[in-house]
C-alpha cells in the first residue's frame, strides 16, 4: 500500500495559518503584518475554510470580525505558537488508497535556528482538538512542507541545501533521504536542485521560494535577469538544472520564468528574500505575493495565470511578510479534501 503526496492544485478542505501576536517575531510590526494575514484569510474564505491557531481565540475572532471577515468560515483553535510559518510545522497529508493520512514530521526551527517548541506540537494539538479527521502518524524525520514540491504523480522536487542540511537529519545520506521520501511520500523520482538561493532566507533554500511544479509538466521558477545581482549566477545554474529534469512521461518540463522583483532591504540594510514563486494554490484561485513593484507584480500575476487557466489570480501585498524572511506560501498550509472534521 503505497502513499501518494497530492499536488497542491488538487481539491482542498481548507488552509491552516497561525496568528501573529506579541509573542512572535512580529511583535514590533503587528500593525503592518496583521492586515496581510487578514487579506489572505479574506481571499481564502471566498473559496474554502480557514483553520487559524491563536493563543487568544476570543480576541482574534473579534479582530477578524472587525475587519469584515465572516468568522463562520474560520475555525480558530486556541494554542501557543512560536511563529507563523504554518507551511513548515503544519501536517503533510498523504493518501493511502485515496484516503488521507496526516504525517507530523519533526520541526526544529529550520535546523535549530529558532525556537520551535510550540510550533512542533501544533499538528498534534489540532488532531487532539478534533479539527483534523484522518489518522495521524508522528514521523521522527525533520522535514518542512516548504522544502518539497509534488506533482501528485510520485515526483518530488527539492533542494540539497535544505534536505541535506547538517542540522536536520545528519544521520542520513542523500540515498537514505530518497528512501524515506519513497516510503513516506510515495516518491518515485526525486529531482534535487544543487543551485539557487535567496539572500535573507533562513530555510536553507526551501524549494517553494525557488521553483514550483505546476499542472501539465510545467515548472515556474524565480529567475534573475540582472547580471550585477548577487543571485544571477546561482539562479542561472538552477535554471540549467531544471531544464535537464524529465517529467513523469519522459519529456522535459516546460519552464516559465518569474520576473525578478526589485531588491528590498530591512532597516539594517540586509537583503530580504522577495520571491514570486511563493504563491498558494487553493480551490478556484491562486494567491500570489506582490511587493509594490507595479511592473514586475503585474508580470508575475500574468505568468502564473497562464499556468492556472480557469482560476482567479489574486495578488496580495506581502512586502511586510518578507521583513521576517518569508512570504505567502510560507504562512499557509493547504489541507486536502477529507482532512477537516
Amino acid at each position: 500500500m503505497n502513499p501518494r503526496l497530492p499536488a497542491e492544485w488538487e481539491a482542498q478542505d481548507g488552509v491552516l495559518l497561525a496568528w501573529p501576536h506579541e509573542g512572535t517575531d512580529w511583535a514590533y510590526m503587528l500593525g503592518d503584518v496583521r492586515p496581510v494575514f487578514v487579506e489572505i484569510i479574506r481571499q481564502i474564505t471566498r473559496f474554502e475554510r480557514v483553520v487559524l491557531t491563536s493563543p487568544r481565540t476570543a480576541e482574534t475572532q473579534a479582530y477578524l470580525a472587525e475587519q469584515g471577515i465572516d468568522t463562520r468560515l474560520v475555525t480558530i483553535c486556541e494554542m501557543p505558537n512560536n511563529d507563523t510559518w504554518a507551511r513548515d510545522f503544519g501536517p503533510i497529508t498523504v493518501e493511502y488508497n485515496g484516503q488521507p493520512v496526516l504525517l507530523d514530521f519533526a520541526f526544529n526551527g529550520w535546523g535549530l535556528k529558532f525556537p520551535a517548541n510550540h510550533d512542533n506540537l501544533i499538528t498534534r494539538q489540532l488532531k487532539q482538538q478534533g479539527v483534523l479527521a484522518p489518522g495521524l502518524k508522528t514521523i521522527g524525520l525533520v522535514m518542512e512542507g516548504g522544502s518539497i514540491e509534488s506533482d501528485g504523480l510520485g515526483t518530488i522536487l527539492t533542494t540539497a541545501a535544505c534536505l541535506m542540511s547538517g542540522n536536520r537529519n545528519p544521520q542520513l545520506d542523500q540515498n537514505e533521504i530518497e528512501q524515506a521520501l519513497a516510503s513516506l511520500l510515495g516518491a518515485r523520482r526525486v529531482h534535487w536542485l544543487n543551485h539557487g538561493f535567496l539572500a535573507g532566507d533562513d530555510t536553507d533554500s526551501h524549494i517553494d521560494t525557488l521553483a514550483r511544479i505546476c499542472p501539465d509538466n510545467v515548472i515556474v521558477y524565480q529567475a534573475c535577469d540582472d547580471e550585477r545581482d548577487e543571485h544571477y549566477r546561482e539562479l542561472k545554474l538552477m535554471e540549467q538544472e531544471l531544464s535537464a529534469f524529465k517529467a513523469p512521461d519522459g519529456s522535459p518540463y516546460r519552464l516559465i520564468p518569474l520576473p525578478w522583483p526589485k531588491a528590498r532591504f530591512d532597516e539594517d540594510a540586509h537583503r530580504l528574500p522577495a520571491t514570486y514563486a511563493n504563491f498558494l494554490v487553493i480551490n478556484g484561485a491562486v494567491l500570489v505575493p506582490t511587493y509594490r513593484d507595479e511592473a514586475k507584480d503585474h508580470l508575475a500575476l500574468e505568468r502564473i495565470g497562464q499556468v492556472f487557466p480557469g482560476r482567479e489570480i489574486i495578488g496580495i501585498d506581502c512586502l511586510p511578510l518578507v521583513e521576517q524572511h518569508g512570504s505567502l506560501h510560507c504562512v499557509t498550509m493547504q489541507l486536502p479534501r477529507g482532512v477537516l472534521s
